[in-house]
């Protein structure tokens, strides 16, 4: 049992900061990569930012904005946002493609979510 669980969503005003952090717990053997998607209200679900042992990469839309980092000794990964646009307002998800110790690939995992509200 694999658990991802997101926290740090708040209501900010344009231009503020937030930092998003999602710690996976349970049977986990290994984490190939992490990744935050966001989705806003009537839109598709798109990836924000994605992170692996050697390299991180942004949509064009967060580029210079937003930061993903990750604690591999905490199997936790964040997301610090700066310079927040009201585009930016979503619900963000967590996702960890990872290795159980009771499965011999990998499959991807996801947390619940946290709303992000940017205010104009």
């Amino acid at each position: 049992q694999v658990q991802l669980v997101e926290s740090g969503g708040d209501l900010v005003q344009n231009g503020g900061s937030l930092r998003l952090s999602c710690a996976a717990s349970g049977s986990i053997f290994s984490i190939d990569a992490m990744a935050w998607y966001r989705q806003a209200p009537g839109k598709q679900r798109e990836l924000v930012a994605t992170i692996t042992t050697n390299s991180a990469n942004y949509a064009d839309s967060v580029k210079e904005r937003f930061t993903i980092s990750r604690d591999n000794a905490k199997n936790t990964v964040y997301l610090q946002m700066n310079g927040l646009k009201p585009e930016d307002t979503a619900v963000y998800y967590c996702n960890a493609r990872l290795k159980t110790t009771d499965e011999w690939f990998f499959q991807d995992y996801w947390g619940q979510g946290t709303q992000v509200t940017v205010s104009s």
